[in-house]
């Protein structure tokens, strides 16, 4: 097991004991249950733990409510608890609380194998779920933002599309590269849900819900990757080199080089309209093949505007931003 797992399982086993040991304390009946809901509250992120520590508190309330109104009617027999089970199914699947079910059924069977529903018997089960969900959700206040993991894996993503870009600009001059089948996509593709679900998990173990920055940051790099792919299947079926080609494998040369500088996109613009107009006041070719490969270099040059303007909209949504360091590298 790797380091990670060791932790988790330490951490899930001192869950245990601390649930146990203050139910110990409190002399109170079926302490190992608080050991088991210390478990179940511990996920994967602190966002997520009170979250649902929170809905099976609620869940918990209901329980205590419905199987209140069936042991009193019915007594405190196998049947009662088979008709309250049967009516807080329904409940919890209503309410979206599905993952409380198993739990609270169980803490509510307590009532039937001890016989007694009376308000001691009613004050060790709340005390046994505070117990268990209170150390379950004190063992995740230690996760953090890994901020140094997601800066590495952002600028791996950028390092993929850096590579793409002037594999794409040599290829618009050069036919012969004979590895130029797309399998860098697969690897961009890998890479970028890596450091989306580095991001989902940052922003999950922070209390400030408002920080999205990185969430919606890589969101804009999956948006230019792909109008990405979609440059890519126009510049491997180019088949002749116009003399148009040149300035945009240029171009393409150059944004790859500034991608991960100071550069909001302004400038970058302003040089891709200034070479598009070049473009359009160029001859009509008059070969067919010559033709089609400039029809496929416009749809390419329309891709690539639409590469830039998405980071260039985003940083015009973030322009208020706390953080506006982060907002300088396109």
């Amino acid at each position: 097991m790797n380091k990670k797992k060791i932790l988790n399982s330490i951490k899930l086993c001192v869950a245990v004991i601390i649930g146990i040991s203050l139910t110990n304390l409190l002399n109170l009946e079926y302490q190992t249950s608080a050991g088991i809901v210390a478990i179940l509250t511990i996920l994967r992120t602190k966002r997520e733990t009170i979250q649902t520590a929170v809905g099976r508190g609620l869940a918990f309330c209901a329980a205590l409510l419905i199987s209140f109104v069936c042991f009193h009617f019915f007594g405190l027999t196998i049947e009662a608890f088979l008709l309250f089970f049967i009516i807080y199914i329904f409940v919890c699947h209503f309410m979206n609380w599905t993952y409380a079910i198993t739990l609270n059924a169980v803490l509510v069977s307590h009532f039937v194998t001890s016989g007694r529903l009376d308000a001691m018997a009613v004050r060790n089960e709340i005390l046994i779920f505070l117990i268990g969900v209170g150390v379950g959700i004190v063992m995740n206040l230690h996760l953090r933002k890994n901020v140094h993991h997601f800066e590495k894996m952002k600028q791996e993503t950028d390092a993929h599309i850096i590579r793409i870009l002037e594999r794409m600009s040599i290829r618009m001059e050069n036919h012969d590269i004979s590895d130029y089948n797309g399998q860098c996509f697969s690897e961009l593709d890998e890479i970028l849900r890596e450091t989306k679900n580095m991001a989902e998990f940052n922003y999950n173990n922070q209390f400030n819900k408002y920080d999205v920055f990185d969430l919606e940051y890589i969101a804009m790099r999956e948006k230019q990757c792909t109008v990405l792919y979609e440059m890519y299947s126009l510049i491997r079926h180019l088949e002749t080199t116009p003399h148009t080609t040149q300035k945009v494998s240029e171009f393409l040369d150059r944004l790859a080089h500034v991608l991960d500088e100071e550069n909001d996109g302004t400038e970058l613009m302003e040089k891709f309209r200034e070479m598009d107009s070049y473009m359009k006041a160029q001859p009509l070719p008059k070969e067919r093949q010559e033709f089609e490969d400039r029809a496929r270099l416009f749809c390419f040059m329309r891709n690539m505007e639409e590469f830039i303007r998405i980071k260039m909209d985003f940083i015009a949504e973030h322009h208020k931003t706390d953080n506006p360091g982060k907002l300088k590298k396109f």
